[in-house]
């Protein structure tokens, strides 16, 4: 019996069949996006992995006058623990903690619900104002403010001497924190605020509308939709702060070139480790003292995570 193929259809071409890819071609295609990831990952490892790594093996030994350089394991990190010097610059930037970042993301809060409110009009222009100090150097910043707190030379000061009145003391042993912190603040509440911002622009509008029908004022929909709704941004925001606050460096640095005998070379951790190292060469004691830096800001930031967890459970 003769049996005859099913012919096609005039102008419809026989389907081909799809060669199948060759290992080396899928080999090449899952690899590809790591190829493009590679500069970032070798820039990764070379500049903070190694450094790391490098800095621990350091904080294990221990350069004598006699005997020159010895392994002694975790001695470092105990006489670290034992540093009352240290524990005072934690203090300080506890303290400094304590009265800047309430203020700094209240205010942060607060710019970010009246921008995100539409009650004020060229926003684009209200957000560059309250950003731009974030765009000026930490150095910068605490030279212009240690500039207008200056008892001699500043702006107040010679407004004093002009109208014949003594200069005011800003300078003070129990000011030197909130000026600090007054520094702080004016640089990175924008930056926080973005955050913010950000957060409240992914909220959808049928909630506010929703609100708004079931008779709730704008007080209460930022108090009772708003803000509970930004809360992980807020935890971020905390965290980051914390983690700043005991990396204080820059304007206690900067300010003790006008306040020498307020601000020592302990008064921070940061400033105490950077004296050890580059003033006194105790490279493997400063190691030491960062990684300790570095475990009490984590546990300090795990801390704030887990209670604000808790709070978000209950």
């Amino acid at each position: 019996m003769r049996t005859t193929l099913p012919q096609s259809a005039p102008g419809e071409a026989l389907a081909s069949p799809i060669p199948a890819p060759r290992s080396w071609q899928r080999f090449w295609r899952k690899a590809t996006p790591y190829l493009f990831l590679m500069p970032f990952f070798i820039g990764y490892v070379v500049f903070l992995i190694y450094p790391l790594v490098y800095s621990f093996n350091l904080s294990l030994y221990r350069k004598q006058l006699v005997g020159g350089t010895k392994f002694v394991g975790l001695a470092n990190y105990l006489k670290v623990v034992q540093d009352g010097q240290f524990w005072e610059g934690i203090r300080n930037v506890l303290i400094f903690g304590a009265v800047q970042i309430p203020v700094m993301l209240g205010l942060a809060l607060a710019f970010a619900l009246i921008l995100d409110s539409n009650i004020i009009r060229r926003q684009t222009i209200f957000r560059l104002g309250f950003f731009l100090p974030f765009a000026v150097p930490s150095v910068v910043a605490a030279l212009l403010w240690g500039y207008l707190y200056g008892q001699t030379f500043g702006p107040l000061a010679q407004i004093a001497k002009a109208l014949k009145l003594a200069p005011p003391l800003l300078l003070t042993a129990q000011a030197i924190i909130p000026l600090m912190a007054n520094i702080s603040t004016w640089q990175f509440t924008g930056y926080n605020m973005l955050i913010i911002y950000a957060a409240l622009k992914a909220i959808p509008a049928e909630l506010y509308e929703a609100a708004r029908v079931d008779g709730a004022n704008n007080w209460q929909i930022a108090w009772l939709v708003r803000i509970p709704l930004v809360w992980p941004a807020i935890v971020l925001t905390i965290i980051f702060s914390i983690i700043g606050s005991l990396q204080l460096f820059n304007e206690p640095n900067i300010l003790a070139v006008v306040a020498p005998t307020i601000i020592n070379l302990h008064f921070t951790p940061n400033i105490y480790l950077y004296s050890l190292a580059f003033r006194n060469a105790q490279f493997d004691y400063s190691a030491a003292m960062a990684f300790t830096l570095a475990i009490v800001s984590g546990v300090l930031a795990s801390l704030v995570l887990f209670l604000t967890q808790r709070r978000g459970e209950a």
